[in-house]
């Protein structure tokens, strides 16, 4: 039976066809046909026919990409896409649009904005609610008027609130009861720079009529003349500043006070602060100072011993406010500088160690507090002045305001004006 179409037969198929050859071409290459795969036109026009019945072929390219045979490729339809997509049917996918950098930027700034704005409303509340409100200066009686600029009073207490036996021992605090005052400053701040003055705690005043921060009992004034520290010591900061106003005539506008452990803290806190002891260095058994002459970094301990000595000084109590004066300028300096402020793993254990122990006025806000501290920054910058109040002279071991000087200084203050005076 004969398979082939139509008038072909064996013979059609060449000589040697599927029998093998010795030549070495290919028997295809020498007697296949060549199966035309697309109808090629005769020569005068028209569309030639198939050649002996054989079915036309499925053109493969017919110079449009749409007859004969379609396998799916040129539509996209092999992946699953719909007819048409991808770029007409030419199977290629469109370029992505160029990213808008513009766009880009503006939302990346808004973000970090907003971040930069909530972190900072929340820092604010935060530290605002750490804040020990506890003195009410409504309570001082008879105040001055006052003047131009503001004036804190900044104390440092023997508080030993909250400190366990093996801390006062390490810290040489001792373990007296109750708190005294250790150390008193007054800073004012204007347009002239920053003054801070030192009042010693062995300066003669006199206690005036004034009214008890907790009995609210008048007690009359008598002349009664002590050491500035024991105003403290009877009524609290209360009875302090109307001490220092009535002896001063200087109105005090905000209240600051630390205890020792908070103190040491806030030093450890900023990882030390840099102090050039003087020649010969500073030795004191009753402070627990034992410190090398030169600059060097001192850690909370360290610091703590350095403003409470005095008696290894030759100027006792007014060399130590001038070593008291300079050390809270430096860690003043030191608490606000970029690797503080701009690393929130050391600004926030400072805050806190700070907020923390600090005692303010009930009108003292967050706005004073960093005022204060840039002011203090500014003493130690050369912006400002550091002096110890004038004294004329000592009586009976207290020592005596020169009131000349002090009348002089306070009405410079008043006034905001450039002080002149100069301390001892």
């Amino acid at each position: 039976m004969n398979n082939w179409p139509e008038g072909w037969s064996d013979n059609n198929r060449g000589s040697g066809y599927g029998h093998g050859s010795a030549s070495a071409q290919p028997d295809g290459a020498r007697v296949m046909r060549q199966v035309r795969r697309g109808p090629a036109a005769p020569p005068g026009g028209g569309q030639a026919a198939p050649p002996y019945g054989v079915p036309s072929q499925p053109s493969y390219v017919d110079g449009q990409g749409h007859d004969g045979y379609d396998s799916g490729y040129n539509t996209g339809q092999v992946y699953g896409s719909p007819p048409g997509g991808g770029g007409g049917g030419t199977g290629m996918r469109e370029p992505r649009p160029a990213p808008n950098w513009r766009r880009r930027i503006k939302w990346t700034a808004i973000t970090v904005v907003t971040v930069l704005v909530v972190t900072t409303i929340g820092t604010y509340f935060w530290a605002d609610s750490k804040l020990n409100r506890e003195v009410d200066l409504s309570k001082v009686i008879d105040r001055p008027e006052a003047g131009e600029g503001t004036n804190y009073l900044i104390v440092g207490s023997d508080s030993r609130a909250g400190m366990s036996a093996e801390e006062k021992k390490k810290l040489h605090t001792g373990s007296a009861e109750g708190k005294r005052t250790d150390s008193m400053m007054i800073l004012h701040t204007g347009d002239n720079g920053p003054t801070l003055i030192s009042l010693p705690r062995d300066s003669d005043v006199e206690i005036p009529t004034f009214v008890g921060s907790e009995s609210g009992k008048t007690y009359p004034g008598t002349g009664r003349r002590v050491k500035l520290n024991a105003a403290y010591a009877e009524d609290g900061p209360e009875l302090l500043v109307r001490t220092v106003e009535f002896n001063t005539g200087l109105r005090i506008d905000h209240y600051v006070e630390i205890g020792f452990a908070g103190f040491a803290n806030i030093v450890d806190a900023v990882g030390g602060v840099e102090m050039d002891i003087p020649k010969g260095g500073i030795k004191d058994s009753k402070s627990g100072a034992d410190l090398k002459e030169g600059k060097q970094t001192l850690n909370g301990e360290e610091a703590l011993a350095f403003v409470r000595t005095r008696y290894a000084l030759a100027g006792s109590d007014l060399d130590r406010t001038k070593n008291q004066q300079k050390f809270l300028a430096a860690l003043a300096n030191q608490a606000a500088t970029p690797s503080t402020v701009l690393n929130p793993f050391k600004l926030y254990p400072t805050m806190s160690a700070g907020l923390d122990t600090l005692i303010v006025d009930k009108e003292m806000g967050l706005f004073n507090l960093a005022s204060m501290f840039w002011a203090m920054k500014g003493v130690t910058g050369g912006e400002g002045k550091s002096m110890n109040m004038p004294i004329s002279g000592s009586s009976g071991g207290n020592l005596v305001w020169d009131k000349a000087k002090v009348k002089t200084l306070v009405e410079q203050l008043k006034n905001d004006e450039k002080v002149t005076v100069s301390g001892n």
